[in-house]
Formats: C-alpha cells, sequence, structure tokens
C-alpha cells in the first residue's frame, strides 16, 4: 500500500472511531438520564465500533488509530529487516490520527445539530484519572503486542475492542488510552468530552503507559520478537505460503 493510502486509512479509521465514541455518548445522554446505563451504551458501541473499524482498514494500514501503537509499533520493530512502522510512516500516521479524532469530533457533534466545534468543560485532571489512563494505555499495548509476537494478530479485532470496552469499567478515566482521541474529545462539550486544560496530563499519562506495556513485554515475551507480526494484520496460513512460493518464478 502507498503511504497516502495508509495514512488515509487512519485518518478515516480515527476519525470513525471518534465519531462512535462522541456520538453514542451524546445519543445515550439523550435517552437515559442514568449514567450507568449512558456509560454502558457508549462502552458497547465503542467496543462495537472499534473491532469493526480494525477488521476493515487493519489490511490497509494496521489499524492503528492511536499515536502511541505507532510510536510503540516503531520502537519495537525498528531494528526488524521488515520493521512495522518506519520514520516517514511516523511523520504521516501522527498527523493523520489526530486530524482524523478532530474530524470525527466535528462530525459527531454536527450530526446531533450541536456546534460543530465547542470546547468541553468536563474537568478530568484529578490523579487517580491519571492513574487510570496508565492503566488502561499499559494493557492496551500489552494486549497488541502480545498478539503479534505470539502469531495471533488474527484476534485482534476482538481482542482489543473487548479489552476497550472492559476497560470502560475498570479503570477510573473510563480508557482513552489514545492521545488522538483525546484532543479529539476536548473539542466535544458532551459527554464524552474532557477539558482541553486536562488534555496534557491525560497524554502524558498515556505515554507513560505505553512505555510500562512495553516494558512489560520484554518482560513476558523475550524471545518472542521476531515472530512478530504487523499489530492488525493477520499472519498468512502456511498454504497460502506455499501457494505463493509455487508461483514464484
Amino acid at each position: 500500500m502507498s503511504l497516502a493510502r495508509r495514512a488515509l486509512a487512519e485518518f478515516t479509521g480515527t476519525a470513525a472511531l471518534v465519531t462512535v465514541v462522541v456520538g453514542s455518548g451524546i445519543m445515550a445522554a439523550s435517552l437515559s438520564r442514568d449514567v450507568g446505563v449512558q456509560l454502558l451504551a457508549n462502552s458497547l458501541a465503542t467496543a462495537a465500533g472499534l473491532a469493526v473499524l480494525i477488521v476493515v482498514l487493519a489490511p490497509v494500514s494496521g489499524a492503528h488509530f492511536n499515536p502511541v501503537v505507532t510510536l510503540a509499533a516503531w520502537l519495537l520493530t525498528r531494528r526488524e529487516a521488515d520493521p512495522a512502522v518506519r520514520g516517514r510512516d511516523l511523520a504521516a500516521y501522527l498527523p493523520a490520527q489526530v486530524a482524523g479524532a478532530l474530524a470525527g469530533a466535528v462530525l459527531a457533534n454536527a450530526m446531533f445539530a450541536l456546534p460543530a466545534v465547542q470546547l468541553s468543560a468536563r474537568d478530568r485532571s484529578a490523579p487517580h484519572l491519571l492513574l487510570g489512563e496508565v492503566v488502561a494505555t499499559t494493557g492496551l499495548i500489552v494486549v497488541i503486542f502480545a498478539l503479534a509476537r505470539q502469531g495471533r494478530a488474527a484476534l485482534s479485532p476482538v481482542a482489543v475492542g473487548g479489552y476497550i470496552g472492559a476497560a470502560y469499567w475498570f479503570t477510573s478515566s473510563t480508557s482513552f488510552a489514545n492521545p488522538a482521541v483525546t484532543l479529539g474529545r476536548a473539542v466535544t462539550d458532551t459527554f464524552a468530552g474532557i477539558a482541553p486544560a486536562s488534555v496534557p496530563g491525560f497524554i502524558a499519562a498515556q505515554l507513560a503507559g505505553a512505555a510500562l506495556g512495553g516494558l512489560l513485554l520484554a518482560v513476558l515475551f523475550p524471545n518472542a520478537a521476531q515472530n512478530a507480526s504487523r499489530p492488525g494484520t493477520a499472519p498468512a496460513p502456511d498454504a497460502v505460503r506455499q501457494t505463493a512460493a509455487a508461483d514464484l518464478p
């Protein structure tokens, strides 16, 4: 795939993900005043939407939709003969993800007849919320790259969607675990919003979680790095490899 095509996939996927997160939050808040019901609806929609997006777009870009996933893929595979992410990929993916997240929030606002851009007033700066983001992001990195290192990346849609859906409930921060999504959620003053002043702390916690996740991977799977596949893509079955080899001149 060309780099432009992969970057477009990252923009589209991240935009769609934020549209799901914000839009389902707006819908949930309009249908129920019960915060538990609102969170349940928001988490189920996000988990399902993320799984679908990974299935659809993983063959194009790896379906990162998340700057910490892209950075982790670059750091963890940069010394391999065929790294999952190269420097030029970083330069394309990261802006595409941030732009997509902002576009997704604007789209969700517009669909529900709200101002296209409305800065959130929802403060999320408490230390326990930042700890929740460290935990959420650590787990996300371990889930994604542990599957890749085990050659089971085909399970990523279910595993990643399921993890994020669960982390909505077991982390105090409701598991943003994504700097781009965090930025996008700052421009919607709705159920899923986060005040701009809280964004730097969340992003710092997410980066710390990504680093901790990388350390855990090194300890838990020290001999699996050479078998790693690209996050979000499934390894080709042996029969496919044999058929492809037979077609070579």
